[in-house]
């Protein structure tokens, strides 16, 4: 989930320990995959249609770097309600009170296919909300009093043993951080918006297999909760390097929204909280204030952050800001496990992509009632593991930019290799006649290929007449960022038009993308939009409510994508009502998830 913008825009253990891990587990973990193997669909379980259980966004992606087994975490509405007709004719596609978007999924095969298990909780995929339903999302959720709210980010780290040490040996533990509020009657947060929850499971076998009891419940990260903050923007990060002093600890950042009462959610105070784990993730620390709090003419705002350590335990957390008007990527550094921070500063200066829609108060990417977008960081370190023998920490830092205009933008990414306090010259890497937003980096455990993956998108911004085709696209090349740029992967093309906010007025695909690394390949995941149609009524829709003759009319409109987003007031047509005005076996809104695994 995304509010509206708010801005335009040490110590290593020691050799011995670290050779003998080193023995025990391979330094590049699994082994590597074959050149490409194609594209999988990882959203398998998700029906091609109706709208809105069809609809999937905002992948996550991590990787145990013993067994090689990827998990990947999205939005997913396989158990929302479908979309229901009102009695004056006008379709309704809501987000069903109390049902769960947090999908997970596994592969064990290097991302060749993927499983979508099935849980059981609380569940409208009947189109009647009960409990005891099934789920193709986190379980024990509802009997924790909580709803798991979507923006997945995972993490594998090692699992503790019963003293609380961490060891590869003892086995990996699947961490998958996402946005929790009540369940509906509940009083289990303070707060009638966000926090940020982190569930884990150890027994990925049974996970796989369906069974609510490899999982455990969620724990609150984001510390004690107040009734006017509103969570957002979370990102997880697991100290996967035993040369680390810090092996094992967890850590959670996200940007701390603070209104000016328990029903406004959008404030001028947007600070980035972080705190950490020493058990796994079932207990966290009180959260620390990373960077600024209010809004200023020259700092205005901060999202989008990434937290990643290195070899060496230092913990770097980047996020996008402003200083001096202009927006940065900004990246502050804990030498001590996360219980504090250097000031942050900026890394890079950004042109943010997109252009503004008036209607839906948010910078689209492809056209008005297009994908909204951004230029979030996204950032990976080599930093060995799971040994952290030989690391070189290299630190890879990627995003979409619009410096070149509109028609022009790049997927720019620079590195540094001194611990962040000098960077190379960024540098863009996506292939010609690729428009790229959401970028994603991963680099090797041994920094010798980085790597990106984004949605490419090929017709300038445009109103709704034309397709508007893209597809996920997969890049290689030196870790140092020299030399050629290869393709590793283009995957099939698909019309943006056919994604959809559950409101109806504009696309969805969310805010990114991902990708992680071993030593041998790269396994990217991204959002896909080849399987959903285009819809002929729903874009006569998004286009009316943007003419001035939709003042004219009476209804009342919903812009935001979730349910604590404001409303709009504007008036406007009837919706359309997507089971019969998009067509008998249409596929609208089947927006999905697809991933690979490619080797340089």
């Amino acid at each position: 989930m995304t509010l509206p913008p708010l801005f335009r825009r040490a110590f290593a253990l020691a050799a011995a320990s670290a050779l003998a891990l080193a023995a025990a587990v391979p330094a590049s973990g699994a082994p590597p995959t074959p050149k490409g193997s194609g594209d999988a669909l990882v959203t398998s379980g998700s029906p091609a249609s109706p709208f809105p259980q069809n609809k999937q966004n905002e992948p996550s992606i991590a990787r145990d770097p013993v067994s090689g087994t990827l998990i990947a975490g999205v939005n997913e509405e396989i158990d929302m309600a479908p979309c229901t007709q009102k009695a004056s004719g006008a379709g309704s596609c809501p987000f069903t009170p109390g049902v769960g978007s947090s999908g997970v999924y596994f592969s064990t095969d290097n991302g060749t296919s993927w499983v979508q298990p099935t849980y059981t909780g609380y569940s409208a995929r009947s189109g009647t909300a009960a409990a005891g339903g099934p789920i193709g999302t986190l379980p024990n959720y509802y009997e924790a009093g909580l709803v798991s709210g979507g923006d997945p980010v995972l993490a594998v780290g090692p699992m503790p043993d019963a003293q609380g040490h961490f060891s590869w040996s003892n086995g990996s533990r699947y961490y998958y951080s996402n946005l929790v509020s009540n369940f509906p009657g509940s009083s289990t947060l303070v707060t009638p918006h966000y926090a940020v929850a982190v569930s884990h499971t150890d027994n990925a076998t049974d996970a796989v297999k369906g069974s609510n009891a490899a999982w455990s419940a969620p724990a609150i990260a984001s510390g004690r909760l107040n009734p006017v903050v509103f969570n957002d923007k979370n990102t997880l990060w697991a100290d996967n390097a035993a040369s680390s002093p810090y092996f094992g600890r967890v850590y959670a950042a996200w940007t701390s929204f603070r209104a000016a009462n328990a029903t406004q959610a959008v404030a001028d105070a947007e600070p980035i909280m972080a705190a950490y784990s020493d058990d796994g993730g079932t207990t966290w620390s009180a959260p620390v204030q990373v960077s600024a709090s209010y809004n200023t003419p020259s700092n205005g705002g901060r999202q989008g952050s990434t937290v990643r350590s290195d070899s060496k335990g230092n913990v770097y957390l980047f996020f996008e800001g402003s200083a001096q008007g202009r927006s940065v990527q900004m990246m502050a550094v804990s030498a001590n496990g996360g219980r504090q921070f250097s000031t942050p500063r900026p890394v890079a200066d950004v042109t943010d992509v997109g252009v503004f829609d008036s209607f839906a108060g948010r910078y689209t990417f492809d056209g008005f009632a297009g994908a909204r977008t951004d230029s979030f960081p996204s950032v990976d370190i080599a930093n060995g593991a799971p040994s952290g023998v030989g690391a070189t920490d290299r630190i890879l830092l990627g995003w979409s930019d619009a410096r070149n205009g509109l028609g022009h933008e790049e997927s720019l990414l620079q590195v540094s290799a001194d611990g962040g306090a000098s960077w190379s010259a960024p540098r863009g890497v996506q292939a010609a006649g690729d428009r790229p937003n959401f970028t994603a980096v991963a680099i090797s455990p041994d920094g010798g290929s980085a790597y990106a993956v984004y949605d490419a998108f090929h017709a300038v911004y445009s109103d709704l007449s034309a397709p508007r085709p893209m597809e996920g696209v997969v890049v290689a090349l030196n870790g140092d960022l020299t030399g050629p740029v290869s393709v590793l992967h283009r995957g099939a093309s698909g019309d943006a038009r056919g994604s959809s906010a559950n409101s109806l007025v504009s696309e969805f695909l969310g805010d990114y993308n991902a990708a992680v690394a071993s030593n041998g390949a790269v396994y990217p995941i991204w959002n896909d939009v080849r399987n959903a149609d285009s819809c002929a009524a729903v874009n006569a829709y998004r286009a009316a409510l943007r003419s001035p003759s939709a003042a004219s009319q009476s209804s009342t409109v919903e812009w935001g994508e979730d349910s604590s987003e404001a409303a709009s007031t504007d008036t406007v047509p009837a919706r359309p009502f997507p089971p019969a005005d998009c067509g008998a076996g249409s596929r609208f809104g089947n927006s999905d998830i697809y991933s690979g695994a490619y080797s340089r």
